[in-house]
């Protein structure tokens, strides 16, 4: 295929020219096989990622509902003990509350208020002022 200079005559290039041609038909229909299955197992791959993490979502918001469940039991066994607590301070008043104990536990409640300041007055009327 090369003449006697060395050079590539006419059957040459046409042998590198077909060579090329085949070469390049070849990836077009390679890429035109392969791109289309290198989509489906990308989706499937994405699909499954948001499976996954639908499922760590629902497991997240299962165990936020127990956490509330188990909160919710603990404050009514706290307000039964309350409430046996203000059952026994009747039983010990005589099943009369007075006046200076209803003022008691209004003060006793004021001092866990934050926001509240208690002023007591000469005729035990409290003064309420909001700190804001």
């Amino acid at each position: 295929m090369k003449d006697k200079h060395g050079d590539l005559n006419g059957i040459g290039y046409t042998v590198i020219g077909l060579t090329v041609t085949l070469a390049i038909i070849g990836i077009v229909a390679l890429c035109m096989f392969a791109f289309p299955q290198y989509s489906v197992w990308q989706r499937g791959l994405r699909g499954q990622a948001e499976l996954r993490q639908a499922e760590w979502s629902k497991q997240i918001l299962v165990k936020e509902a127990e956490a509330m469940l188990e909160a919710e039991k603990l404050n009514a066994q706290s307000e039964v003990e309350r409430a046996k607590g203000m059952a026994a301070a009747m039983e010990i008043e005589n099943g009369m509350l007075t006046e200076t104990y209803i003022k008691y536990l209004w003060v006793r409640s004021m001092v866990n208020n934050k926001n509240v300041i208690y002023i007591p007055t000469e005729a035990s009327i409290p003064i309420l002022e909001i700190n804001r």
